[in-house]
Protein backbone atom coordinates (compact mmCIF):
# COMPACT_ATOMS: atom_id res chain seq x y z
CA UNK A 1 0.00 0.00 0.00
CA UNK A 2 1.10 3.57 -0.72
CA UNK A 3 0.16 6.78 1.02
CA UNK A 4 0.32 10.26 -0.53
CA UNK A 5 0.50 13.22 1.84
CA UNK A 6 -0.04 16.70 0.48
CA UNK A 7 0.74 20.08 1.95
CA UNK A 8 0.93 23.71 0.96
CA UNK A 9 -2.63 24.72 0.15
CA UNK A 10 -4.24 27.83 1.55
CA UNK A 11 -5.68 31.24 0.85
CA UNK A 12 -3.86 33.72 -1.36
CA UNK A 13 -4.71 36.90 -3.18
CA UNK A 14 -4.89 37.02 -6.95
CA UNK A 15 -1.41 37.40 -8.42
CA UNK A 16 0.16 35.57 -5.50
CA UNK A 17 1.99 32.26 -5.32
CA UNK A 18 1.67 28.94 -3.53
CA UNK A 19 3.74 25.78 -3.57
CA UNK A 20 2.13 22.39 -3.12
CA UNK A 21 4.06 19.31 -2.06
CA UNK A 22 3.13 15.64 -2.16
CA UNK A 23 5.22 12.85 -0.69
CA UNK A 24 4.66 9.18 -1.35
CA UNK A 25 5.51 6.49 1.19
CA UNK A 26 4.95 2.76 1.59
CA UNK A 27 5.58 -0.10 -0.79
CA UNK A 28 7.44 1.75 -3.56
CA UNK A 29 9.79 0.13 -6.05
CA UNK A 30 9.44 2.82 -8.66
CA UNK A 31 7.15 5.70 -9.52
CA UNK A 32 6.08 5.95 -13.15
CA UNK A 33 4.34 9.28 -12.87
CA UNK A 34 3.22 11.90 -10.37
CA UNK A 35 0.84 14.71 -10.99
CA UNK A 36 -1.71 17.16 -9.71
CA UNK A 37 -5.41 17.32 -10.44
CA UNK A 38 -8.00 19.81 -9.29
CA UNK A 39 -11.74 19.82 -8.85
CA UNK A 40 -14.39 22.40 -8.07
CA UNK A 41 -17.99 21.64 -7.04
CA UNK A 42 -20.10 20.51 -9.95
CA UNK A 43 -17.16 20.04 -12.28
CA UNK A 44 -15.11 17.06 -13.33
CA UNK A 45 -11.66 16.61 -11.92
CA UNK A 46 -9.08 17.93 -14.37
CA UNK A 47 -5.39 17.34 -14.86
CA UNK A 48 -3.31 20.36 -13.87
CA UNK A 49 0.21 19.06 -14.42
CA UNK A 50 2.01 15.74 -14.61
CA UNK A 51 5.58 14.54 -14.47
CA UNK A 52 6.35 11.17 -16.04
CA UNK A 53 9.43 9.00 -16.18
CA UNK A 54 12.10 10.40 -18.45
CA UNK A 55 11.51 13.92 -17.26
CA UNK A 56 8.57 14.71 -19.49
CA UNK A 57 5.95 17.07 -18.16
CA UNK A 58 2.60 18.23 -19.39
CA UNK A 59 0.27 20.98 -18.30
CA UNK A 60 -3.29 22.06 -18.72
CA UNK A 61 -3.48 24.96 -21.16
CA UNK A 62 -4.98 27.15 -18.46
CA UNK A 63 -1.86 26.95 -16.27
CA UNK A 64 0.94 26.91 -18.84
CA UNK A 65 3.50 29.61 -18.10
CA UNK A 66 2.21 30.05 -14.54
CA UNK A 67 2.58 26.63 -12.88
CA UNK A 68 5.67 24.44 -12.73
CA UNK A 69 5.76 20.80 -11.70
CA UNK A 70 8.94 19.21 -10.41
CA UNK A 71 9.97 15.96 -8.76
CA UNK A 72 12.54 14.87 -6.23
CA UNK A 73 12.80 11.16 -6.94
CA UNK A 74 15.05 10.51 -3.95
CA UNK A 75 12.31 11.86 -1.68
CA UNK A 76 9.40 10.45 -3.71
CA UNK A 77 8.02 13.97 -3.73
CA UNK A 78 6.35 16.08 -6.36
CA UNK A 79 5.94 19.83 -6.16
CA UNK A 80 3.63 22.26 -7.88
CA UNK A 81 4.82 25.86 -7.92
CA UNK A 82 1.85 28.06 -8.70
CA UNK A 83 2.51 31.67 -9.65
CA UNK A 84 0.26 34.48 -10.88
CA UNK A 85 -2.70 32.75 -9.30
CA UNK A 86 -6.19 33.66 -10.47
CA UNK A 87 -9.57 33.27 -8.74
CA UNK A 88 -10.42 30.58 -11.27
CA UNK A 89 -7.56 28.48 -9.91
CA UNK A 90 -9.59 28.01 -6.72
CA UNK A 91 -10.16 24.28 -6.26
CA UNK A 92 -9.27 21.21 -4.27
CA UNK A 93 -5.92 20.04 -5.57
CA UNK A 94 -5.16 16.33 -5.33
CA UNK A 95 -1.91 14.50 -5.87
CA UNK A 96 -1.84 11.36 -7.97
CA UNK A 97 0.93 8.80 -8.40
CA UNK A 98 1.34 5.66 -10.45
CA UNK A 99 3.49 3.40 -8.31
CA UNK A 100 5.02 -0.01 -8.91
CA UNK A 101 5.43 -1.78 -5.59
CA UNK A 102 7.82 -4.55 -4.62
CA UNK A 103 6.34 -7.81 -5.84
CA UNK A 104 4.22 -6.03 -8.44
CA UNK A 105 4.65 -5.93 -12.19
CA UNK A 106 2.48 -2.99 -13.13
CA UNK A 107 1.72 0.42 -11.71
CA UNK A 108 -1.23 1.21 -9.52
CA UNK A 109 -2.83 4.61 -9.07
CA UNK A 110 -2.97 6.30 -5.71
CA UNK A 111 -4.53 9.58 -4.59
CA UNK A 112 -3.82 12.03 -1.84
CA UNK A 113 -6.53 13.43 0.39
CA UNK A 114 -6.65 16.78 -1.40
CA UNK A 115 -5.71 20.27 -0.31
CA UNK A 116 -7.80 23.41 -0.74
CA UNK A 117 -6.42 26.32 -2.73
CA UNK A 118 -8.45 29.51 -2.58
CA UNK A 119 -7.54 32.59 -4.60
CA UNK A 120 -9.32 35.79 -3.65
CA UNK A 121 -9.89 38.61 -6.11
Amino acid sequence: QVQLVESGGGLVQAGGSLRLSCTASGNIRSINAMGWYRQTPGKQRELVAASVSGGRTNYADSVKGRFTISRDNAKATVYLQMNSLKPEDTAVYSCNAEVVGWGQYSGQNYWGQGTQVTVSS
